[in-house]
């Protein structure tokens, strides 16, 4: 019954993400889906806004903060940062990129509101990560600045992209040499982090595969440096300030043919994949 109900939530969710959001060219939808992660966040407690500007225009990361299990409050543990972009490119609604990271964000703060993990979780629904390459973004200015706050993170996790699967043989790219390793079939979730997250990328990845849904993990050195494919989402701004941070994702355009396309709809995702990844996240991100 939970996976049927999970599934409906996320789908839920995606309804009311999947739609243009571009932050310039498509505002109302923009507006829309920050209000609704704004909404869904405060069922679960205080809903903190950081604002940031680019280009004279103000932005906004949306962060809600969850306590760690009762009997460990006193520990003052480090949190565990668990994120996803919530803009969108131009012309696309954006189903896979990043609707699916949202929803299963939102899920997860509904999930450990009701039973808390180890470790405190602060939630955060990134603006700007479209624009990451070319300017400031959300998850470049939050970073930058717990670095000089000097506040320690136990971990941060970018969920990028969650919810395409095609299990043709050949329909699963890779930067070079990487094809040699990996599964040809695009039908795993990967787990992609910094030298510093190896033992959590074995962890996770494996509790994943034990819910059901196949999982892939790869650990890169020098802030992804060397694959340049492996930095296109907010952990890498986390990268380069020092802290471990991981990317979970379904390999976007090394995979799906809709990425950054008006056809990136809820109809080409893959639901029960969805929502085995957020059971699998969740029951890992626990154990941490």
């Amino acid at each position: 019954m939970l996976q049927v109900n999970l599934k409906k939530q996320l789908e839920t969710h995606l309804t009311h993400i999947a739609r243009e959001r571009d932050p310039y060219l498509a505002t109302a939808g923009h507006f829309f889906a920050q209000q609704y992660i704004r909404q869904e966040f405060a069922q679960w407690g205080s809903v903190d806004t950081h604002t940031f500007i680019v280009g004279g225009k103000p932005c906004q990361n949306l962060i809600l903060n969850l306590p760690s299990k009762t009997e460990l409050k006193k520990r003052d543990l480090p949190p565990i940062l668990i994120a996803a972009h919530y803009d969108g490119v131009p012309g696309t609604p954006g189903a896979d990129d990043n609707a699916t990271g949202v929803a299963v964000l939102l899920e997860l703060a509904r999930m450990f509101q009701d039973q808390p993990a180890r470790h405190p979780l602060r939630l955060v629904a990134f603006d700007m990560e479209e624009y990451g390459l070319i300017g400031p973004s959300g998850a470049s200015e939050y970073a930058r600045e717990l670095r000089q706050q000097q506040q320690p993170l136990r971990l941060m996790i970018s969920l990028e992209m969650l919810g395409y699967t095609d299990s043709t043989p050949g329909s699963q790219s890779y930067p070079s040499p990487l094809e040699h390793f990996y599964p040809n079939r695009g039908d795993f979730i990967a787990l992609v982090g910094n030298l510093r997250t190896i033992p959590d990328l074995i962890r996770l990845s494996r509790i994943i595969r034990k819910s059901g849904t196949p999982s892939q993990w790869l650990p890169v050195p020098n802030r992804g440096l060397i694959l340049p494919q492996t930095r296109l989402s907010d952990h890498a701004h986390f990268w380069d300030v020092g802290y471990p941070a991981m990317m979970v994702t379904d390999t976007a355009n090394m995979r799906n043919p809709h990425y950054h396309k008006p056809s990136d709809t809820i109809a080409t995702l893959n639901l029960d994949f969805l929502t085995g990844v957020c059971e699998g996240l969740f029951m890992g991100i626990r154990r941490l």
